[in-house]
């Protein structure tokens, strides 16, 4: 996928699930620590998932609102290679898993407005990550994972440099024309490539990637060189 966006399949709970991702072509895993998530991946999973797929593929633990003590230690246990917060986590502590971690770090915002687009724009991190926050009722609360999307002209005032991962709603109908209105530095999947929470979808998985790869074009606004 030389000139699409790279693709970050998360919410990962099992081996061969992770095995066909990386066989697609995805850049990163992302396995969610949170108790809260009906994705949540179990730690004998992650341990089984990181032992193979290392070097193969940028694994990502995501936390949200977790101590900095749990986030060290299970970064050095499964030799993570990148940091996802998705909760309230502030600037400072953003910079301080940085430093203690030595991993790179996403910083994940749920969208609504503007502001929140603007607010992001404080984390002095490695990625942004912006996803939807849920307007149907049954969902509000949950940190991702809801299927919805968000509106991606709001991104048409950010001014932030590092690089953005575009997540909400994503699937394979629609990956394209968020690439051309968005063109973000990778795409996140989570509830668009499944079957049901935390299982994926073997054909929903090739149909996005298939969707990503012509989505290409020669240049990609936003993404860096």
């Amino acid at each position: 996928m030389s000139d699409a966006p790279r693709v970050k399949i998360c919410g990962i709970t099992n081996l061969p699930d992770a095995e066909l991702a990386v066989e697609l072509g995805a850049w990163a895993l992302g396995m969610i620590f949170y108790e809260g998530s009906p994705r949540r991946c179990s730690p004998a999973e992650a341990q089984v998932i990181t032992a193979a797929l290392r070097r193969r593929v940028e694994l990502c633990g995501v936390f949200v609102n977790a101590s900095l003590e749990q986030i060290v230690g299970e970064s050095e246990e499964l030799a993570l290679s990148m940091v996802q917060l998705h909760g309230d986590e502030g600037p400072a502590f953003c910079a301080e898993v940085r430093r203690r971690t030595g991993l790179r770090v996403i910083k994940a915002a749920q969208v609504a407005g503007s502001g929140d687009v603007r607010d992001l724009e404080r984390f002095h991190v490695d990625f942004h990550l912006l996803d939807a926050r849920a307007k149907a009722k049954a969902r509000q609360g949950m940190r991702g994972g809801t299927g919805e999307t968000f509106d991606w002209g709001l991104l048409s005032a950010r001014r932030s440099k590092v690089p953005l991962i575009l997540s909400g709603g994503l699937t394979a109908a629609n990956v394209e024309e968020a690439v051309r209105v968005v063109g973000p530095y990778a795409l996140d999947s989570a509830s668009g490539t499944e079957s049901a929470p935390g299982h994926k979808d073997p054909e929903r998985l090739r149909a996005f990637f298939a969707a990503v790869e012509s989505s290409a074009e020669p240049a990609q606004i936003g993404q860096p060189a």
